[in-house]
């Protein structure tokens, strides 16, 4: 009798055990951003694209990290973006076409809030892209803004002495206004980036350049609206976009889904649970793309 009972205690100890252990592994993996369990159906990848899209961000390292996961059997883009940097957003466009591309797992893009310029141009990479009814989408163009305090440094006493080695080397300088001359071959640079875009357009939606053309002139438009005008598939919440993903992964509805891990931007930081998201939220020059100098720009002001 003693022995049975000294078995029972020992086999209730193992169980608690296997139970705590089974425990901690699960959200080890939870919290490192993956699946609860090491096998089985798998999970859509959400791939957060939130602010403004340029060099710096991590939205093409987290696709990059992502994509290697053997249980990640589709990809839906979380687009929350106004744009950003024309040379940004054509990487991360390029990214995306490539795993289109190179790979059978499908890929979604969905627009939230806004998913505009920049942002939808990554979203044509996309096999399929959908957009809240009420989101804002589309601002199909260009910009490039030089700042101008010629008049300003005139009254403050400053000047700048320019030596170049050709007649457009400082062209766009702040302390000066731009000749007709340069004005023209920036507008040249401006209208080959645009055209850029709509060639974008053009072929990933399978649209008429025509129709293309007539709104490619900066202008956004609701996404139900998009939907109308064939610049999205059609209207969805983020879960619908997800639950499409996972059948077409094979997943069924509502399929599992795992995100990319928050970024830490240093010891302190990570200390205190700050993440770079965060960070950027609580200090907002340093969601600004850097600019040195004049930059073309995919995005909606």
């Amino acid at each position: 009798m003693a022995d049975q009972t000294r078995r029972a205690a020992w086999l209730s100890i193992g169980l608690l055990l296997l139970l705590f252990a089974s425990g901690l592994y699960v959200s080890s993996r939870l919290l490192l951003g993956r699946s609860a369990l090491p096998f089985g159906g798998g999970s859509v990848a959400v791939v957060p694209i939130a602010g403004l899209i340029y060099p710096d961000r991590s939205f093409g390292r987290d696709l990059r990290e992502l994509s290697r996961r053997g249980e990640v059997k589709a990809f839906v883009l979380e687009i929350r973006s106004p744009g950003g940097t024309v040379g940004a957003s054509q990487e991360l466009y390029g990214q995306v076409r490539r795993l289109r591309e190179e790979d059978d797992r499908p890929v979604i893009a969905w627009i939230g809030d806004v998913g505009a310029s920049g942002g939808y141009y990554v979203a044509l990479a996309a096999d399929s892209i959908f957009a809240l009814p009420g989101s804002t989408t589309g601002s199909i163009g260009v910009i490039m803004q030089l700042p101008q305090a010629a008049e300003l440094m005139k009254k403050v006493g400053i000047g700048i002495e320019v030596v170049k080695s050709g007649e457009f080397k400082d062209m766009g300088s702040m302390a000066r206004s731009l000749s007709a001359g340069e004005r023209e071959i920036l507008e040249r640079l401006v209208n080959d980036v645009y055209e850029q875009f709509v060639d974008a357009v053009v072929e990933n939606r399978r649209l008429p350049r025509p129709e293309v053309l007539n709104v490619a002139d900066g202008r956004v438009v609701s996404g139900a609206r998009a939907a109308d005008l064939g610049l999205v598939d059609g209207v969805a919440t983020l879960q619908e976009a997800i639950n499409r993903a996972g059948r077409m992964a094979g997943l069924g509805d509502r399929p599992p889904t795992v995100r990319p891990r928050p970024r830490r931007v240093g010891l302190f930081d990570f200390l205190i649970g700050m993440t770079e998201e965060r960070l950027r939220g609580l200090v907002p020059w340093l969601a600004q793309p850097a600019a040195t100098g004049p930059q073309l720009l995919y995005l909606w002001r």
